[in-house]
């Protein structure tokens, strides 16, 4: 068998030359080549490795060296500060000058007050404050009868009651409206401007809460068909005006009578 590999390999030999001449010259040195080569760098890597572990060995060894413990056997020296401080203190006799006393005032006496005489409870009168003084000379008053209602003027009610001032068309009380707040101008200048002045008006409300009035009627005006009225009427929800006031009670509800003067001429 090994015969037939042999002249196997002879014949594959003899063709490849017939075919490529040279190539087999050629691959013998290539491998020739490639073996040094290996060799060379199958060498670096071994001494690579040889000295990476004596490094490696080295670096590993410890040397431990025994001797005796000079901390224990050797004292340490007393520090000079320590030493200092553990020095006794010497205690030195000084001379202690004594301190002078200070003098003490002397206390002055306080003179007693002199003593002083009540006044005397008797107030000291002559003959004539003494005559004038005697209660038995003094003749009493005769009573007088009871005052003459009469006279004077009418009771009119609390001094702070609102004047009454006529009736109304239903007959209830009318009295003179005191303002809460009296209007201003802006509030009452759009009304008016078509109104012909100078001139007055005076309309009837009645009082409601919060210092309000409604249901106003026209009582009067002047000139007559100036329209000054009218305008009252229409501005008359803006008014602020206080209940009248009766034995000293507001009475909301009651009627009130406003006048309005109007100044300004329409031109």
């Amino acid at each position: 068998m090994l015969r037939s590999l042999r002249a196997l390999t002879a014949r594959l030999g003899e063709r490849i030359d017939d075919r490529w001449p040279g190539l087999r010259r050629r691959a013998t040195g290539l491998g020739l080549a490639l073996a040094i080569e290996g060799g060379i760098i199958a060498l670096l890597l071994t001494l690579g490795v040889a000295s990476h572990r004596q490094a490696d060995m080295s670096e590993t060894l410890v040397s431990v060296v025994f001797g005796p413990d000079k901390a224990k056997d050797t004292p340490e020296p007393p520090q000079p500060e320590k030493a200092a401080k553990s020095a006794p203190r010497v205690a030195t006799n000084t001379p202690v000058t004594p301190q002078p006393t200070p003098p003490q005032p002397q206390a002055v006496p306080i003179p007693n007050p002199a003593p002083t005489t009540p006044p005397a409870a008797l107030i000291p009168l002559t003959r004539d404050q003494m005559a004038g003084s005697n209660i038995s000379n003094i003749k009493p008053k005769l009573p007088t009868g009871p005052p003459d209602r009469s006279m004077g003027p009418p009771n009119t009610g609390s001094s702070g009651d609102t004047p009454r001032v006529g009736t109304t068309a239903g007959g209830q009380p009318l009295y003179a409206a005191a303002w809460y707040r009296e209007p201003y101008p802006d509030e009452l200048s759009g009304y008016l401007s078509t109104a012909n002045g100078p001139g007055w008006a005076l309309i009837n409300c009645q009082t409601v809460r919060d210092y309000r009035v409604e249901n106003c009627v026209l009582e009067d005006e002047w000139p007559n068909g100036s329209g000054i009225g009218r305008a009252v009427l229409a501005a008359a929800w803006q008014f602020r005006v206080r209940p009248p006031r009766v034995g000293g009670v507001s009475q909301v509800g009651d009627w009130v009578r406003i006048r309005i003067t109007y100044q300004n001429k329409r031109g």
